[in-house]
């Protein structure tokens, strides 16, 4: 059972927002006290965060409950002055995939099943203006205190500098976790457990290590990502403020579930092809995608049980057309979904429900996370699961953490999955993983 721990959860929070600027949100970034946070979604607020006010943690199947009520009581009251709806205090954090990690594998032991961040300095970025905030709970948290660290945050950051432009790294060394042929065997293998009737659908995934020259700029490649993928969901969770601390990044084009008031807004993203070297052969690799027969029954498989998972909570659920969704390197399908909740239904209670989609872990859900574990050679950690932010009203947004990567000092592991149908090629599934690393792998070529 999930058990919470946080940092004063039970005393006052103090929080003060004031309009300010920063040379860039770069710099911002390269100025935070670690752990840093940074979070940006379409029509969102970016966030730029660092430092921690408060922290809650959670292990176990019941994490998502516990992190949601530890939240509620951190938030439930305190003296807040915010010029926007922005910049009032949210937490930022995220979720394992599995309910219990892997044994034997240490890569993600700084990061717990759960972990959400009140930062204690953060940078709030809206298309109406720039907003420091200062959060801080605990016996010496007073309007005077936060005020006064307001007033350093402010200077410290508008004084902040970019870094001047230099060479990133370049890979020294490669190390894949499946080889091809291994590979093979495991799609084929689970297609058979398909043919008789155990599964459904898989997500199968592959891990990448990367060695480089130097250290990586997760704040250099935070910021290329946005120039190349400003549609997608860029994320930075630092589980701590150790020097060598690790780095999860990201830049996902999927969305588990936004909640504003009653309205909660996801959709369907499954079934991939490539992009075409000019516009025509583009066009014809999205019709092509369109009628597929493989691509478009994994998508179905997707679209119909999210519908299905949110029916609980909702008066309606609505999906919208079927279309393509084209990104850089890739191209989805997509099918927009939104419902109407019932009754007042908190974010991370639907964030349980929702995880994990078909588009990550398959169906039926219990065996194909059995499959997933008998069948992947690592650990999964936050790869896949969700990262977002909640606030006091229960209101919030995750994204589905694929297009990732764990970083730490010369060492970047990569992450990327598929689909496996009944009509699955363990070489195009081959192929299309490596399409899927090419966001990342891409800024550290």
């Amino acid at each position: 059972m999930g058990v919470p721990q946080s940092d004063e959860t039970e005393t006052g929070l103090v929080s003060r927002s004031v309009r300010g600027s920063v040379p860039s949100l770069r710099a911002a970034l390269d100025a935070m006290p670690a752990p840093r946070t940074f979070w940006t979604a379409p029509d969102e607020a970016t966030v730029v965060a660092g430092g921690v006010a408060a922290a809650v943690t959670a292990e176990g199947r019941d994490r998502f409950a516990s992190v949601r009520d530890s939240i509620d009581r951190l938030l439930r009251s305190g003296d807040v002055h915010a010029g926007t709806e922005a910049a009032c205090p949210r937490l930022f954090g995220g979720f394992a995939f599995h309910d219990e990690a892997s044994d034997g594998d240490d890569t993600w032991a700084d990061f717990p099943g759960a972990r959400f961040v009140l930062p204690r300095v953060q940078v709030t970025d809206t298309d109406r203006g720039t907003w420091v905030t200062v959060n801080a709970v605990g016996p010496d948290a007073t309007a005077d205190a936060v005020e006064r660290r307001l007033d350093e945050a402010c200077e410290r950051l508008t004084s902040a500098e970019d870094a001047d432009p230099h060479r990133g790294p370049s890979i020294v060394s490669r190390t894949r976790t499946t080889p091809r042929e291994t590979w093979r065997e495991s799609v084929e293998a689970t297609i058979d457990r398909i043919d008789a009737g155990d599964l459904r659908k898989v997500v199968l995934a592959q891990a990448l290590a990367v060695t480089l020259d130097d250290p990586l700029s997760v704040s250099d490649v935070l910021a290329n990502l946005g120039e190349t993928y400003p549609d997608c969901y860029r994320f930075l969770v630092e589980p701590t403020a150790d020097p060598d601390r690790p780095s999860f990044f990201g830049a996902t084009p999927e969305r588990l579930v936004s909640r504003h008031g009653r309205t909660v807004t996801t959709g369907a993203l499954a079934g991939t092809t490539g992009r075409g070297d000019t516009p025509t052969e583009d066009d014809w690799l999205a019709a092509e995608l369109l009628d597929d027969e493989k691509n478009s029954h994994e998508h179905d498989l997707v679209a119909e049980t999210i519908r299905e998972q949110l029916s609980p909570f909702a008066s309606s659920v609505t999906a919208g057309g079927r279309r393509v969704r084209r990104l850089e390197t890739v191209q989805h399908l997509f099918t927009p979904i939104t419902a109407t909740l019932d009754h007042d239904t908190h974010v991370l209670d639907l964030v349980e429900a929702l995880h994990p989609t078909p588009a990550v872990g398959g169906l039926p859900p219990e065996r194909a996370l059995a499959t997933i574990r008998e069948t992947e050679p690592f650990d999964r950690g936050w790869y896949a699961a969700p990262v977002g932010w909640v606030d006091a009203a229960g209101n919030g947004t995750f994204a589905v953490a694929i297009r990732s990567a764990l970083a730490r000092g010369t060492e970047t592991t990569l992450f990327a999955g598929v689909g496996v149908v009944d009509d699955s090629d363990p070489d195009r599934e081959w192929d299309e993983v490596q399409l899927k690393y090419r966001p990342i792998l891409d800024e550290l070529e």
